[in-house]
């Protein structure tokens, strides 16, 4: 019994002094989380000072996801013998130029995707990748400083998809406006004069139109965590179905040296390449026969896509 009460009394004390050292070291830890987010503070404040000094700043950085996996007398699916993948390829690449007078801005990114599924026990089916996410966008912007915040500009703007009918369609807008950097790290464009080049061999659907552009960008970078947000639109003078915008956001959390885990989404408006999307299904018989698609019976569909995968910034 005298054992048993020794043996509880020391299990007490042992627990006791634990939790109690455990309490020291986070009452030890709670100052210097306050000192890091301090330092992190002061650093994020000259990187801002060294942002905006003059002259050439690039940067670049990308994600890479993937997934492969295969099935051999699995009786539990649909398809028992099959083998499947998924390959998504980003890219981020900026070069921007500060002058106490302009400022010129590049930026291009990339976004490529192939997938595979294939029935084994299917002579027929496909066993080889095919193309699932194709995005390409590059800009061009030059500005004249009126004051540290507003200049007037010019861009110049182009989208396309490379794997797959490469400039069909595909967009290139040249307008002029004003820009607006209220912070270092945004940036907005309203070009009220705006001529949108629509390339493609749908003339049917396809039109070029005159217009307002609008580009919002955000790009920051807080510790270990970098994001890019970017939106491009375009409002056609002529009509709404001559309108668009893409919508890009992308996330980067470094892990150790250049490696981290990156996150990219993109959303777009396109009733153009809705309504062509929809003549080819009318036309090859897919949809049930009826009125063929047009701008006044088909909706403004929104396009997605998103990528999860492993980064590395250059």
């Amino acid at each position: 019994m005298k054992r048993l009460i020794v043996l509880g009394a020391a299990m007490f004390l042992a627990i006791s002094l634990q939790a109690q050292t455990e309490e020291e070291l986070k009452a030890q830890q709670s100052p210097k989380k306050a000192e890091i987010a301090k330092l992190q503070g002061e650093v994020d404040a000259l990187q801002a000072q060294i942002d905006a000094l003059p002259g050439w700043k690039y940067g670049a950085f990308g994600t890479i996801g993937g997934n492969f996996s295969k099935f051999s007398d699995w009786y539990s699916q649909g398809t028992p013998n099959v083998s499947s993948g998924n390959i998504g390829i980003t890219g981020n690449v900026f070069a921007n130029k500060m002058d106490e007078k302009y400022f010129w801005r590049n930026s291009l990114n990339v976004n490529l995707g192939w997938v595979k599924f294939d029935d084994e026990d299917d002579a027929t089916d496909d066993d080889s990748f095919r193309e699932a996410t194709d995005v390409f966008n590059i800009s061009s912007l030059y500005g004249y400083k009126l004051s540290e915040k507003l200049a007037v500009s010019a861009l110049g703007e182009y989208r396309t998809t490379i794997l797959n009918n490469f400039n069909d369609p595909g967009y290139l807008d040249l307008g002029v406006g004003a820009t607006w950097t209220p912070i270092t790290n945004l940036v907005v464009v309203v070009h009220p004069l705006n001529y949108n080049f629509v390339f493609s061999d749908n003339d049917a659907v396809f039109e070029s139109s005159l217009g307002a552009k609008i580009v919002a960008d955000y790009t920051r970078q807080i510790g270990k965590i970098a994001f890019k947000s970017n939106l491009s639109a375009f409002a056609s003078y002529k009509s709404s179905d001559l309108s668009n915008f893409t919508w890009i956001n992308s996330f980067n959390y470094k892990l150790f040296n250049q490696i981290g885990v990156g996150f990219e989404f993109g959303l777009r408006g396109n009733k153009q390449e809705n309504l062509a999307f929809q003549q080819g299904l009318f036309d090859s018989q897919v949809l049930p026969v009826g009125e063929a698609p047009t701008f006044d019976n088909i909706d403004s569909q929104i396009q997605s896509y998103y990528l999860l995968g492993l980064t590395y910034a250059f």
